[in-house]
């Protein structure tokens, strides 16, 4: 198994086919672009602390230190451990699956086809133009997803989920006390269901939208721009149901102290492209011990 130690800013091409990537880093960013060449190509900016180990072994391609595994991520809260940093930039195949785990560091995911999952213990995620499936968990990091068009599932403690232009089958978001921000676009019938303890929830559809809605809070306040749909409850509990029209999608939002907006995009509305991704594609080295 080719096995390199990246201990100083290095630059790596991998010949051999990667369907997988894994990475696992303490503070610095991570920033991982899809393309159409076959090969993918590594870069360390920036490195302070442990050596970073990088592995290729069957397909799958690691980059991650000894002593930070992927079972058991969110739960890693060793503070002696943090003592380190680094920045490392990937371009991939667009067709790879993809592991990240972040603790207090940032991470950038775009043009990927394959199946993304994030972990992250702090530090901010952003997910740009993806097509596979993709899952973020984090303690208290913050996620954006713009132009994802795959499923998407997020879970956190106190981190906020933002969704620009989301056009996927599916959301599925449940956090204690983050806030979430949807504006979504969808092609077809989307189910969305989000769950909240004290986070505020808004959610904004296309005007018509074809869906049938129910929101629930327990002490919060609901806020509605569509004729179609009636809010019940005076006092404490509030509840916002109807269909908006075919119904044919489905949306459940339900939070116990924050507040749910629902908001309307006039037709028509044109939204800004986002920002394009870069990856670095250059230099190799065919070092073990750099």
């Amino acid at each position: 198994m080719p096995e390199w130690t990246v201990a100083q800013p290095t630059k790596l091409t991998f010949d051999t086919p990667v369907t997988d990537l894994h990475v696992r880093i303490v503070n610095g960013t991570v920033n991982i672009v899809g393309t159409d060449d076959p090969t993918a190509h590594l870069q360390v900016s920036e490195i302070e602390g442990p050596p970073l180990v990088v592995t290729q072994q069957d397909g799958t391609l690691t980059v991650a230190y000894d002593d930070l595994p992927w079972k058991g991520f969110l739960k890693w809260l060793d503070r002696k451990g943090w003592r380190r940093s680094a920045v490392v930039s990937l371009a991939v195949p667009a067709r790879t699956r993809i592991e990240v785990g972040v603790v207090g560091a940032g991470a950038v995911v775009s043009g990927v086809q394959g199946s993304v999952s994030v972990k992250g213990v702090a530090g901010d995620t952003t997910l740009v133009a993806l097509s596979g499936p993709v899952r973020a968990e984090t303690v208290s990091g913050n996620v954006e997803a713009q132009s994802v068009t795959g499923d998407l599932r997020f879970a956190s403690v106190s981190g906020d989920l933002t969704v620009v232009e989301g056009s996927g089958p599916s959301v599925r978001a449940d956090t204690v006390g983050g806030s979430m921000i949807l504006d979504l676009d969808p092609g077809g019938p989307t189910d969305v269901k989000l769950t909240s303890v004290s986070g505020e929830i808004a959610i904004r559809l296309p005007d018509p939208a074809d869906a049938d809605v129910e929101a629930n809070t327990a002490s919060g306040a609901i806020s509605n721009a569509f004729d179609g749909l009636r809010v019940q409850g005076m006092w404490g509990a509030h509840k916002l149901t109807g269909r908006l029209g075919t119904g044919s999608g489905r949306l459940r939002a339900t939070t116990v102290s924050g507040s749910i907006a629902l908001l309307r995009r006039p037709a028509g509305e044109h939204e800004p492209e986002p920002p394009a991704a870069s990856g670095d594609n250059a230099g190799t080295t065919d070092k073990k011990v750099l």
